[in-house]
């Protein structure tokens, strides 16, 4: 080609010149060269070489390049048709079909609080008919499952629905087996309803009778609770966004998993339960327990200080109430002679000096309720009390959320209590009732003249926890004389002091024990493979301050390269209330951090008084104390190694305290986090 000429691909849509300068100001030619012809263009100036100059020369290819733009043409429209088939029509199926869905479920939900069985039945079967409809619109969508990002959340969607299927299927069964019993239960429809008058007590004795046919059920109701379980455990919540159109939508999903573990739990540790219920409740003889009162407002770790206690007899389901008193009374029947743990006799002081031995009343300073209890029902015995078959532990929750169904009751002799704030605490009224009956101020004053002869003492000086007694007693016939309207709020009230450890059980019967345990009411210590979290603490101080006292706990991890893990624990103690020098004050805190055995202490901050590090209940443990003023804030800092390396999933177990309300939790991993307020044991999984 002539010098000067460019030559371009005739195959190409667009060639970019790059500052092309001729050799003259003339104005040269470009040639194309097109099927063997040269073709004459416009001619490029020295003007024009001072830019990139692109030439279009589409429109120059001739029929191999038009062919080439139909067949794009042709290809755009199969593909947009395609899309529209395999893709938006599905789509469209599935929104419709989950509205109707969610329709159904709101008319389930709606079923249930009708509180009439045959609803329920009638409306779960046509949630079931919705689930297969919108099951099969949204396998119409199956194709996207091999593609990258969008296939896994249709996985996660057609675990979701798999799970809901078992879902339903356990609640079928579930229906099916009380469906004879729903009005003893409080549901209407039921084939054993009588006049509809009778009371709870009668109820649960009727129930009682029924378990033996309910067992049977028990393990096909496991299985597909298992199933479903084990669908949801397929979905990684962690991928989602935490909101979706100002929804919470990480959160949610959250909670339906947690929820679905704490049901299939549930239905799995029940069984061994309801095969020790006939003997726990006397159906074959009379079992005689002794329930104790801890007070949680002065924090010890199985729930609060004991501070009374009422021996009662239960057959075929009924409560009879047969003696209570103060712990004092007993204390004083008793010889100490097992040695206290040194916190005990330093802070307590008092008739610790004396003798540095535990009294009954401190001898739940174990935080496993059975260990606790190993101790105290052996020496129970040297003040008296014998031939019972197991103690339960109640605490100041079980009281309130009783009455909070039952509303005002009397107790003769004590006045009425209720759960109406008391501007006086700024607590329930019952609570202030209770501390203001214990509170004892002032000596007591004997006659020069007769010894015997008391000329003054402070009101209730003789037994001043008396009061709890006749009030649990009160409250439990009411309780049991409830007709079936309330019987669903009052099953509501002890499924919280169950789940949130406000009631616990210890049996001298090996069976029974087992039963209590799990169903986890039994308070204990659990064995866990993973990290492993409970904080103990123990007011030392004598006053309530634990009324008024929040905890808040956030746990950071960190992760090395090789899989080990440093934790740093901070524990905030906060009193926002103003000192009354009653039952508000200064509060001697000791605390024990149980994590798991082998953790090695790098650090430690906040404590005033640090304790020994030590293995109990196959843990290690940190100790110390500190004093918490009213109005003020304590922070107790703990850095800890763990004693394994994490690989792929990190797994913790954090135990409650029995007898705290609810602290708030946190967890931070990476940029990974979490947050919850604890109302039970809980269990933590966090992929890496």
């Amino acid at each position: 080609m002539d010098e000067g000429f460019t030559k371009i691909d005739p195959e190409a849509r667009e060639v970019t010149i790059s500052r092309i300068k001729p050799k003259t100001t003339d104005e040269r030619p470009i040639v194309v060269r097109e099927g063997g012809k040269e073709v004459k263009m416009e001619a490029i100036t020295e003007k024009t070489t001072k830019k990139r100059v692109k030439l279009k020369l589409g429109w120059k290819l001739g029929m191999k390049g038009k062919r080439a733009l139909i067949g794009v043409g042709i290809g755009s429209g199969i593909i947009a048709v395609l899309l529209i088939i395999f893709l938006v029509l599905p789509g469209l199926a599935v929104y419709r079909q989950g509205m109707k869905l969610k329709d159904s479920a709101s008319e389930l939900k709606a079923s249930v609080n009708s509180q009439d069985i045959n609803i329920v039945e009638n409306e779960l079967k046509a949630f079931s008919e919705e689930l297969d409809r919108f099951d099969k619109s949204y396998n119409r969508l199956a194709w996207v499952k091999v593609l990258p990002w969008v296939g896994g959340y249709w996985k996660d969607g057609r675990a979701g629905l798999n799970a809901g299927k078992y879902g339903i299927e356990t609640a079928e069964i579930v229906i099916e087996t009380v469906k004879p019993y729903a009005d003893i239960i409080g549901f209407a429809g039921g084939e054993s309803a009588k006049s509809g008058e009778e009371s709870a007590n009668d109820r649960i004795e009727f129930l009682v009778q029924t378990i033996t046919e309910v067992l049977p059920k028990m393990d096909a109701i496991s299985e597909k609770a298992n199933l479903a379980n084990s669908e949801l455990a397929k979905i990684d919540t962690s991928k989602y966004p935490e909101k979706f159109r100002g929804m919470e939508l990480r959160s949610n999903l959250e909670n339906l998993i947690s929820l679905a573990n704490e049901g299939t739990a549930f239905v799995a540790d029940s069984k061994p339960l309801m095969e020790v219920a006939p003997y726990l409740l006397g159906m074959d003889d009379t079992r005689t327990y002794m329930l104790i009162f801890q007070n949680d407002k002065e924090l010890r770790p199985t729930g609060g200080f004991i501070t009374a206690y009422s021996i009662m007899d239960v057959r075929n389901g009924k409560m009879e109430p047969v003696a209570s008193s103060d712990i004092y009374h007993l204390d004083d029947n008793y010889v100490p002679q097992i040695e206290a743990p040194r916190p005990m006799v330093d802070y307590l002081k008092g008739i610790y000096k004396m003798s540095p031995n535990f009294r009954l009343r401190d001898m739940n300073w174990s935080p496993d309720y059975k260990v606790a209890m190993d101790m105290f029902s052996e020496e129970i015995k040297e003040a008296g009390v014998t031939d019972i078959d197991g103690i339960i532990a109640v605490d100041t929750y079980v009281v309130v959320y009783l009455l909070d169904v039952l509303g005002q009751i009397g107790v003769p002799g004590f006045g009425n209590f209720s759960t109406e704030i008391d501007e006086r605490c700024n607590c329930p009224q019952v609570i202030y009732e209770l501390e203001s009956f214990a509170d004892v101020e002032g000596p007591i004053v004997w006659s020069e003249n007769d010894p015997d002869l008391i000329v003054f003492a402070p009101a209730n000086y003789d037994n001043r926890k008396k009061i709890v007694g006749p009030l649990m007693n009160s409250v439990i016939r009411n309780a049991l004389g409830q007709e079936k309207e309330r019987l669903p709020d009052l099953f509501m009230a002890g499924w919280k002091m169950i789940m949130e450890k406000h009631l616990l059980v210890y049996m001298f019967d090996e069976n029974a024990q087992r039963g209590v345990e799990s169903f986890n009411i039994a308070g204990r210590i659990e064995g866990y493979d993973g990290d492993y979290l409970h904080i103990s603490d123990a007011n030392l101080g004598g006053r309530k301050s634990n009324l008024y006292v929040t905890q808040e706990v956030a746990q950071k991890v960190e992760m090395a390269k090789d899989g080990s893990v440093t934790k740093t624990l901070t524990i905030t103690y906060k009193n926002p209330q103003e000192y009354d020098g009653w039952l508000n004050s200064v509060l001697p805190n000791w605390t024990r951090v149980y994590v798991p055995d082998g953790s090695e202490l790098i650090d430690s901050e906040g404590f005033e008084d640090v304790g020994e590090t030590y293995t109990e209940l196959g843990k290690t443990v940190f100790s110390g104390g500190f004093e918490l003023r009213p109005q003020g804030v304590k922070k107790i800092v703990l850095t800890y190694k763990l004693p394994f390396k994490v690989d792929k999933n990190y797994n913790l177990l954090i135990q409650k305290q029995p007898g705290t309300d609810a602290p708030l939790y946190s967890i931070e991993i990476g940029k990974k986090s979490e947050e919850f307020y604890l109302r039970g044991d809980r269990e933590v999984e966090i992929k890496i």
